[in-house]
């Protein structure tokens, strides 16, 4: 499946029936589309089935409950959907994209109480995330923007206002020949890349942001899960920019990103190293078994 996500073959899961995925449109005066009022996953199927699907389902809803709204289709309905539109699709490794909205009604202003809410769901195949860095490290920018604090916006939900600076950020990066940004947050503190969290490896033991101001990701909790079972020391805490020139090894951690090496950040280098390997590796493995 290529060309524009608009104009392909196929079939999208919208409110609640399979529909040809170029009809699969809403109107121009959704709620979601001017106030940011939607919420979303992205999720990776492997083999035939979705590595933490319900997980991934639960936290649709949790996010939506952060934005005030209430997705009109249960967590058995929204699995349910997954499969039918994955063999609709005819895929058995994609990536899934369930999305929920405020749409089109009878409000057009910051409230929308009585407009409709609306849940779709897209697949498609993808491939490597940031491509060939997958294997040779990729190269990280230093955002200018900040993940904000707790106290101006529901930072735990994976809200599509969220993404606004990640889109300007790694528009930025790539203008630089970069993979990605990496945000500091309100604080200074080390946050995460504009669609990732993100690890640190210093003899022998592994460093990763405190996810209090940020979405603590389910690959980055599988990760951590797999690194305490090899006995690996895992230190949540907060990390000061300064420190990256320590570090030894570092990678990223998402869904659309799996375990993915990073060879440089700004000024500061890491070597692709024996345990960014393993983990690499292990996670591929396991989301595959």
């Amino acid at each position: 499946m290529t060309g524009a996500y608009d104009d392909r073959d196929g079939k999208i899961w919208m409110d609640g029936k399979l529909v040809d995925w170029r009809a699969a449109q809403v109107h121009v005066l959704t709620h979601g589309l001017h106030y940011a009022s939607s919420v979303f996953e992205g999720e990776r199927a492997y083999n035939g089935k979705i590595f933490k699907s319900r997980a991934h389902s639960e936290r649709l809803h949790f996010s939506a409950s952060c934005l005030d709204f209430e997705i009109p289709f249960s967590v058995d309905e929204i699995e349910a959907a997954k499969v039918e539109v994955l063999a609709a699709n005819g895929f058995t490794d994609a990536y899934v994209r369930a999305v929920a909205w405020r749409g089109a009604g009878e409000d057009m202003g910051v409230s929308s109480a009585r407009n409709p809410v609306r849940l779709a769901i897209a697949t498609w195949a993808w491939g490597n995330y940031y491509g060939d860095a997958k294997m040779q490290g990729a190269k990280l920018d230093i955002s200018k923007w900040k993940r904000p604090s707790p106290e101006t916006i529901p930072v735990h939900a994976k809200a599509a206002g969220l993404y606004m600076i990640c889109t300007t950020s790694k528009h930025a990066a790539e203008a630089k020949g970069c993979s990605d940004a990496l945000f500091m947050d309100y604080r200074g503190y080390v946050a995460e890349a504009t669609g990732a969290n993100i690890f640190f490896v210093k003899d022998g033991e592994v460093h990763t942001p405190l996810p209090d101001c940020f979405l603590n990701g389910l690959t980055r909790q599988t990760v951590i899960g797999m690194l305490k079972e090899r006995d690996i020391p895992v230190h949540e805490r907060h990390i000061m920019p300064e420190e990256m020139e320590g570090f030894q090894q570092c990678w990223l951690t998402g869904t659309a990103a799996e375990v993915t090496p990073v060879g440089q950040i700004g000024d500061f280098t890491f070597e692709v190293g024996a345990m960014t390997r393993d983990i690499s590796e292990a996670y591929e493995k396991m989301v595959r078994s």
